[in-house]
């Protein structure tokens, strides 16, 4: 998940929530872990896109300064399993959908609309801080549609987005709760290993559809079981 994800510049939350779904973790287990996964995974990814020259200030600072503080207050919220199962499971099935119809953007760049980057800041933010999930998968599906990136410069905006949103969600989380999932530096080291490959995928623009569309089934199939072990 850490390849796939990094190498579009994303910290790879949803497929982390996947594959903790198919495994049937706890809600209190996946939130955490997934939240330094993605710190660890979105830091790397931004630091060679950045060095790289990746990255455009213009798009990131209003989207980033709307998320932060929703993220913090989306990470303080206790939610019941229920309700975390559904939401996670509808944000799984959104990112299946973006993947599925990801491509490739050519056209001219134009600057960002304020008007348009402070509100889906706010609702990306409070996205990331609830779930888990730092929110560049949607993230990098608008910012081509809207034209305000080239596709290198998407994934070093969306790595950008995804550690600062996931740093905000785990101070939430940390200012409410105490539980930490075992293991969590084996899960750490795993997925930056994943993210040394997909980042030097990001830098080089490997095309990787076939995988993308792969992810985007494993994505729906923990999105029905997550929904199953609800009713279950």
């Amino acid at each position: 998940m850490a390849i796939l994800y990094s190498s579009v510049g994303h910290g790879g939350a949803s497929g982390y929530l996947a594959a903790m779904a198919l495994f049937g973790l706890a809600p209190e287990t996946m939130r955490p872990a997934v939240l330094v996964m993605n710190i660890f995974v979105a830091a790397l990814v931004w630091l060679r896109l950045y060095r790289a020259n990746h990255f455009d200030w213009r798009v990131y600072l209003p989207l980033a300064l709307a998320a932060l503080p929703m993220a913090y207050i989306g990470g303080t919220f206790q939610l019941s399993a229920a309700v975390y199962y559904y939401i996670v499971a509808s944000a799984l099935l959104l990112a299946a959908w973006q993947l599925f119809r990801h491509r490739q953007h050519e056209g001219e760049i134009v600057a960002p609309k304020l008007v348009v980057a402070i509100p889906l800041g706010l609702i990306l933010g409070l996205a990331a801080g609830l779930t888990g999930i730092g929110g560049g998968v949607y993230l990098s599906p608008v910012l081509l549609m809207m034209s305000w990136t080239t596709m290198r410069t998407n994934a070093g905006v969306a790595a950008a987005f995804v550690f600062t949103n996931s740093l905000a969600g785990l101070a939430g989380y940390m200012t409410v709760n105490t539980v930490w999932p075992e293991h969590i530096i084996d899960y750490v080291v795993v997925a930056v290993l994943g993210a040394l490959i997909g980042s030097e995928l990001a830098v080089r623009r490997l095309s990787l559809p076939r995988l993308k569309s792969i992810l985007a089934l494993v994505l729906v199939i923990a999105a029905i079981k997550m929904i199953v072990m609800h009713y279950n």
